[in-house]
Parts: structure tokens; sequence; C-alpha cells
């Protein structure tokens, strides 16, 4: 479902980031960009709303995996009041991070397929979000002789690469551990 009124959602993000960089004391500058065009090889990336940061604290935005970045984008999404499946409409992005993110994905699905054709054994990739999940199951779409499922529940979750004919003996969830 689109958002129904873009340039309205676009001026709600920006309220929200301006009160949030200036009472948070960053130095950061952003740009919000409504309907930014399809990037080259990435016809399944379609943002409806694309905020870009800059400036001298861009880096605190991307530590620890963009974690910061993440949490504006996720805040915006609450202000916005998108559903859990409309959140890919909105991106925030810093130093091309997402671009930069997304290569790797894709590198590491593709020779996480090697590996399963190799082994013939499933390959755990580490938790992660849903749009990276996302970004693993498409980059391996076409690969007929493996699927991919995710697995685990909330911030545990993660994709999981089989062969194609794999048959399994065990639920493949996570150890839950519990303290002693």
């Amino acid at each position: 479902m689109p958002i129904s009124d873009k340039i309205a959602a676009a001026k709600q993000i920006g309220e929200f980031l301006q009160a949030v960089i200036s009472n948070g004391g960053f130095r950061l500058k952003y740009r919000i960009t409504v309907d930014p065009p399809i990037a080259q090889n990435r016809e399944w990336e379609h943002p409806e709303i694309l905020v870009e940061f800059a400036g001298p604290d861009s880096s605190l935005l991307l530590d620890r995996g963009g974690e910061l970045l993440r949490a504006f984008e996720l805040l915006a999404s609450e202000v916005l009041h998108l559903q859990g499946s409309e959140h890919e409409k909105i991106w925030f992005d810093c130093q091309n991070f997402r671009s930069l993110r997304l290569d790797e994905l894709q590198i590491a699905a593709r020779e996480a397929a090697e590996k399963v054709r190799r082994t013939s054994e499933p390959y755990r990739f580490g938790p992660m979000s849903s749009r990276e999940r996302r970004i693993v199951h498409l980059a391996l779409r076409e690969e007929k002789d493996l699927k991919t499922e995710s697995d685990g529940e909330g911030g545990r979750r993660s994709v999981v690469v089989y062969p194609g004919n794999f048959k399994s003996t065990a639920p493949a969830r996570p150890e839950r551990r519990t303290a002693s």
C-alpha cells in the first residue's frame, strides 16, 4: 500500500528530523526526496521517500553497522504510523551506506549459495533485519537448486539457505539457552 500523501509524509519526516537533530546536538544535514529514481540493478527497490544525510556527525549514524541510521528510519516509520510491511516505503541513507550494504548482502548470498552447493549442508546467516533478509531472499530467488527460509524470532531472525532437495530431520530452530 503506497503512502497516500507523500509530500505531507516528507514534511512530517522533516519536522521529526529537525527536532531530533537540533535537540540531539547533531551536526547533520539531510535531503528528503519523494519518489527517487530507481537505481540501476536494483529494480526491486522502490522507496517512496528517501532521506540522505551528510555532515560532520555522519560517522555517528554509521557506527555499529548503521544502528543509529536504522533507528532514525524506524522512528520515522512510527511517526508516519507505517505498518511493518510498509517500512520499506521510506529509506534513510548516509555516505551511500545502503548501497554498499546491499552489495555486501548480495555477495554474501552468492557465497552462501556456493557453499551450500559444495557441501550440501544448509547455511545460516547471522540475525538480520527484515529488509536485509529480504535482500538475501531476492538475491537467491532465481537459484532453482536452492531454497531460502527465514527462521528464528524477533531480533534473532535469520535466513537459512538450503539445498533444494534438503530434508530436515529436526526443526531448524536456534538453540534456546536458559540461565543456570
